[in-house]
């Protein structure tokens, strides 16, 4: 009888410890959606991978300059982190876009096909004065640009990080300075305030749309290890990831 009660005794342990492991298994099971969200001039596919459901919308671009490339594979690395950490996942819906443009990546060059500054190419307040000369002849006239666009309507994020080279620090647009801080406190890049750049991304997220935009700029010889690009900024991301934008509480009206 006794023995009886200590097999029951282990039994119930065991199912009590597969019971609480549920849990952490399910946690795994997030929503993902991958879509092609358009094409470019050259006729390669854009991709936009969104990760989760939940209202704290966070988006990670790489290479909008075809030629600044070494964003790529921190984005590939910062999926398999979510997937290693599905936690993170919750609460959040995390748009990652690991090319936004195919053909400059494809061809090692910062323009688009049709020699278009991709990263000019905005209906910022400041376009007319781009500082690029090939920055189209109108916002948005470029495809590539016109997807990004649509992703940034459909998504609307709390905050961005674009990743770029060759500047070597961490720039930001809009009321990203606090985030641009956390970035800067996970890596060895330093804070520099830019400036907004005519028809920039930046300056129509950040100074147009009020929104946290991060321009992460890593430096020219950066290389294109995954392994080592994110030991190095990974933690920068993450933190960008983490990070809770306080929007600030307009004062009450005093009546006379």
């Amino acid at each position: 009888m006794v023995r009886r009660a200590s097999i029951v005794a282990v039994c119930s342990l065991a199912l009590l410890a597969l019971v609480a492991l549920v849990p952490a298994a399910n946690a795994a099971d997030f929503k993902v959606e991958k879509h092609v969200v358009g094409e470019t001039l050259g006729g390669r596919p854009i991709e936009c991978n969104v990760y989760g459901d939940g209202d704290d919308v966070f988006w990670l671009i790489a290479t909008i300059h075809g030629n600044e490339a070494a964003g790529t594979p921190i984005a590939k690395k910062f999926v398999e982190w979510l997937e290693k950490n599905p936690q993170e996942v919750e609460g959040r819906k995390i748009v990652v876009m690991p090319v936004a443009n195919p053909d400059g990546f494809a061809d090692n060059v910062r323009f688009n096909r049709n020699g278009v500054d991709l990263n000019r190419n905005f209906p910022a307040g400041n376009w007319g004065e781009a500082d690029v000369k090939p920055h189209g002849a109108t916002p948005l006239s470029e495809p590539e640009s016109r997807v990004l666009m649509r992703v940034l309507c459909q998504y609307f994020p709390s905050r961005v990080v674009s990743i770029h080279q060759p500047l070597n620090c961490v720039d930001w647009d809009g009321p990203a300075d606090k985030m641009a801080e956390a970035m800067a406190a996970k890596c060895k890049l330093p804070l520099n305030k830019l400036g907004s750049r005519p028809g920039s991304l930046g300056s129509f997220v950040g100074t147009t749309l009020g929104r946290p935009i991060i321009t992460l700029e890593l430096p020219a010889d950066a290389g294109m290890d995954e392994e080592v690009l994110w030991n190095e900024y990974g933690d920068a991301i993450i933190a960008a990831l983490r990070y809770k934008h306080e929007e600030p509480v307009a004062e009450k009206a005093v009546a006379p």
